[in-house]
């Protein structure tokens, strides 16, 4: 059913943020389901959120992959509950709405350093069930011009931004001109004020599959319980 697999963490399903970045985004990763988008003014929603929609609202903690050819979904899955009975939740002084380069996106404030032990060993401990990738993914990551760190990570884990390079970052749009971004964030101030983001709660990972159509799915939410 599904091409590639990720662990994501994402706002439990029903809560406010949750149903905030589902609206934001226009799609509904955890019903699978496109949905309306807020209703903003000075920026053309569908059209700046397109990059980071078919994801769904999230933060990246083992970026997507195949699964190698000895495994399967349900042992992966497995594999993340067990992590997930044995990984205590983070506890963050909240989120705020940051710019990293040419896109918003929603990131920690304070020290992330737990949040970076727990990523880490998800990427780690999950690594035997990803499938190498192929010369053509590799060539598109070296696109960017990685840094020495991020070579070394794309060979050992197949993703530049891991490990010592991870940054916790929910995607809110795609890459922007100076004055779309500006409209953009101003556009974020009324929604995300009605949120309770200091301090926020990383309590749970979800595992994700990507559908043949290129639209990533909740498959399972495990709740962080060491």
């Amino acid at each position: 059913m599904f091409t590639r697999y990720a662990v994501y963490y994402t706002p439990a399903a029903g809560t406010p943020l949750a149903g905030f970045g589902a609206d934001w985004l226009g799609w509904d990763s955890a019903a699978g389901v496109g949905r309306a988008h807020l209703p903003v003014d000075g920026v053309d929603l569908a059209e700046i959120t397109a990059t980071p929609r078919k994801y769904g609202f999230h933060a990246t903690i083992k970026p997507p992959f195949r699964l190698a050819k000895d495994r399967t979904a349900e042992a992966l899955s497995a594999a993340l509950e067990r992590l997930c009975d044995a990984a205590p939740a983070v506890a963050l002084e909240g989120l705020k709405v940051s710019r990293l380069g040419r896109f918003l996106a929603l990131v920690p404030v304070g020290d992330t350093e737990p949040l970076a032990r727990l990523a880490g060993s998800v990427v780690q401990e999950l690594d035997p069930f990803r499938a190498p990738p192929t010369e053509a993914e590799l060539a598109k990551r070296r696109s960017a011009r990685l840094s020495p760190a991020q070579e070394a990570n794309l060979q050992a884990w197949g993703y530049p931004y891991v490990m010592d390079q991870f940054r916790f970052h929910m995607t809110l749009t795609g890459r922007l001109d100076a004055t779309t971004l500006e409209r953009a964030e101003a556009a974020l101030a009324a929604p995300l004020a009605a949120l309770r983001l200091s301090p926020y709660p990383i309590n749970g990972l979800t595992l994700f599959g990507d559908d043949a159509q290129g639209m990533f799915h909740q498959i399972e939410r495990f709740a962080l319980r060491g």
